[in-house]
């Protein structure tokens, strides 16, 4: 994780006027625009039209539509400014932070064109989720010329508005807290029936359509090659069992609804040592990274072997909505997990490292996970770093009824390290720990700045029902935004049913989960 300031927006593009603003009168753009976070480049764009007519906005929900193809406009303009930036790269590293930008430029419009989308059953949840994700992929874009220490010159070139648009679209779509429904089995019904099926199976790998084995017994030798030949949209569950074995590669998996089914953790090992010391962006260090929608993953090890000394290096980087993994290991020291978006449940995981070692902007639940701190070179461990950056994105982490104990090599210095839940990444970091046990590992003030006052009032952190030597509240932080949770009430909104809207999808992974506290 680093930590980095908004650029003031530098417009060195020409204006694109959008001819379906033509029809709105000046009065009604400034009334909506006023109603906003950013009116300012809300007005503007909607007003710099030389074909402008009299017409009336009538509804918050057209303003908001309106809003939404303001920005879709300006992040397909943001895109092929960003293209045309290519030879204004002085060097590797700019280039590396350059290529990342086109790919979450091209994430977000994905994400727009999909909210945007008539034919897409999105519901006001759907939305915020897609936009948040939209938001968080145009500051992941940032973070990687920060990363590598090149955002000096490339980066002021690529602003644009497009982040103050998406607040806008995000603080429009808002809608109150809602309880939603549950399923009788108790799983987030977002979980399709075949998918439970096939992780409730005693042996989910003869299910598989492809076989991945290191001794040639399969169809192929590296799960890369799997990856490449399997289908690139399937409304079905596409299952690739991964044998035991080492695969030392780096994937990328862009498909929708991709099962990797492993022969347990410690068995099917992925591992990999790409890290920001080693050159990379934070985003581009993953050993697996996903962005194909509905992903699970059940029975594997996720490994970066950087170690330490080489600063961020994740093990999984996940952007998948409604992705689930099962009885997995995510092993690494700095930024191990990469939570970077969208709607993720992990339930009966392993996951390991040093500082920041579960980070980003996901809506996410852990479930019944162990969380095991190592022992890190600078004597401080900090288990999470959420990164939410606007107050209505609905994003988060939430730990539930996991263990958080010390690994066996911090075990023997525990006393001279200090360890905390988490320190606040971003203005409006959100992250709940509840009924979950806490060793005597965790500082007693529980929380960590990031940098002096940075965040403190603005940030959520929640602590509820916790046991354990370093559950203790008593000399917990004082911050504004820092409470212990008193009210079922209030914890229940972080369970898997309200959360992540897990009834809703869950179940279909067959992923066994508690839906409430």
């Amino acid at each position: 994780m680093v930590a980095f300031g908004l650029f003031q927006i530098l417009l060195l593009v020409p204006f694109l006027y959008f001819s379906y603003v033509s029809s709105y009168s000046l009065n009604d753009i400034k009334l909506w625009c006023n109603q906003t976070p950013n009116p300012q480049p809300c007005e503007y764009f909607l007003t710099n039209n030389p074909t402008h007519q009299l017409k009336t906005i009538k509804h918050k929900h057209d303003f908001f539509k309106l809003s939404l193809q303001l920005a879709q406009e300006r992040a397909l303009k943001g895109h092929a400014n960003t293209l045309s930036l290519a030879p204004k790269c002085r060097n590797p590293s700019e280039k590396a932070a350059w290529a990342d930008c086109i790919e979450l430029y091209d994430q977000t419009i994905q994400r727009l064109n999909k909210t945007i989308d008539p034919n897409t059953n999105c519901s006001q949840t759907d939305a915020q989720t897609w936009l948040s994700t939209a938001l968080t992929n145009l500051e992941t874009c940032k973070a990687g010329f920060y990363d590598l220490g090149v955002q000096d010159y490339v980066l002021p070139l690529m602003s644009n508005n497009v982040t103050k648009l998406l607040s806008n679209t995000l603080a429009l779509n808002k809608v109150p807290y809602q309880e939603p429904s549950y399923n009788k089995d108790g799983f987030p019904t977002w979980v399709r029936p075949g998918d439970r099926k096939l992780l409730q199976a005693s042996s989910p790998a003869s299910r598989a359509n492809v076989v991945v084995a290191k001794d040639g017994s399969g169809k192929y030798t590296t799960l890369s090659a799997a990856i490449n030949a399997a289908p690139k949209s399937s409304n079905g569950r596409y299952v690739i069992y991964v044998k035991t074995g080492i695969y030392n590669e780096q994937v990328e998996i862009k498909a929708k609804n991709i099962m990797l089914v492993g022969d347990g953790i410690g068995k099917t090992i992925i591992t990999g040592s790409k890290s920001v010391g080693g050159g990379t962006t934070t985003f581009r260090s993953a050993t697996v990274a996903v962005v194909g929608d509905g992903f699970i993953a059940q029975g594997i090890t996720f490994r970066n072997t950087a170690g330490a000394s080489n600063h961020q290096a994740v093990a999984l980087r996940s952007g998948s909505d409604l992705s689930v993994f099962y009885k997995c290991s995510f092993e690494g020291y700095q930024d191990t997990l990469y939570v970077h978006s969208e709607r993720q449940f992990y339930r009966e995981c392993d996951i390991y490292g040093t500082l920041d070692f579960i980070f980003g902007n996901a809506a996410v639940v852990f479930q019944n996970c162990n969380i095991f701190a190592r022992n890190p070179p600078n004597k401080v461990n900090t288990i999470t770093a959420q990164g939410r950056t606007d107050p209505n994105q609905n994003t988060g982490i939430s730990i539930h009824n996991c263990k958080v104990t010390a690994a066996s090599d911090l075990k023997a210095v525990q006393n001279s390290v200090k360890t905390y839940l988490g320190r606040p990444w971003q203005e409006y970091s959100r992250t709940v720990v509840m009924k979950t046990f806490l060793d005597s590992l965790i500082n007693q003030a529980g929380w960590l700045e990031w940098s002096g006052n940075f965040a403190l009032n603005t940030l959520y952190y929640g602590e509820y029902m916790n046991t354990g030597a370093g559950s203790s509240t008593a000399n917990r932080v004082k911050w504004k935004g820092y409470r212990v949770i008193s009210s079922a009430s209030e914890a229940s909104k972080f369970t898997v049913g309200n959360f992540i809207a897990g009834n809703s999808w869950l179940p279909a992974t067959s992923v066994p989960f508690t839906s409430a506290l």
